[in-house]
């Protein structure tokens, strides 16, 4: 275990958020979809990312199979590791977020409990929770990386939606339910609702 007294943090000798906001001239968020898998979230955050950048503002995808590739390979899909997963990707969040870049953030994130740890550590201020609402029915017929037919069939357990709890959102700042509203819709619909919060 690491001993605190020998860690020194010089967050408060480095440019501050404010410095890098200017240079880009903008306001860093972090957006955060949730939903089932498949529901339409990492399509809709390409698209976002690209409409974000071709209007002059940078901003960072944070995807859950991109994060388990890379920073958080060495963890499994058990409860505890599911939260230090999250609490991890809430953190990188903090240093985009410390450097002015919108961060829009893909992660099934399941339960109200998970979504509200990585609130705490990004901050209520910057966490904007969008609900990418799609049925388990539609998801299933979509099954785009074909998960939903290996778990109907017992070959992935603690799928989430089936044998593992998905709680909505009580109070997002944004819904978008993909089986009404196009990928353009959705993403315009994101685009237009933080748009002014963004631009400086």
């Amino acid at each position: 275990m690491q001993n605190d007294n020998n860690i020194h943090p010089i967050f408060g000798r480095l440019l501050q958020r404010e410095d890098k906001e200017s240079l880009l001239k903008q306001k860093s968020i972090c957006i955060w979809m949730t939903g089932l898998s498949g529901s339409g979230k990492s399509t809709i955050a390409e698209g976002l990312e690209k409409k974000l950048h071709q209007n002059g503002i940078l901003s960072m995808v944070l995807d859950g199979d991109n994060i388990r590739s890379g920073i958080n390979k060495n963890l499994s899909f058990s409860e505890e590791d599911r939260t230090e997963n999250i609490r991890r990707i809430a953190e990188i969040n903090k240093l985009f977020l410390d450097c002015g870049i919108i961060t829009i953030n893909c992660f099934v994130s399941p339960t109200l409990d998970i979504r509200e740890q990585a609130k705490n550590i990004i901050g209520d201020a910057d966490f904007n929770e969008i609900y990418i609402n799609a049925s388990f029915d539609e998801c299933a017929k979509r099954d785009v990386k074909g998960l939903y037919a290996k778990a109907l069939k017992g070959e992935i357990k603690n799928f989430t939606g089936l044998d593992a709890p998905f709680e909505a959102p009580k109070n997002p700042s944004l819904e978008i339910k993909t089986a009404e509203l196009s990928i353009e819709e959705s993403i315009d619909k994101i685009y237009n609702h933080f748009i002014n919060k963004i631009k400086q």
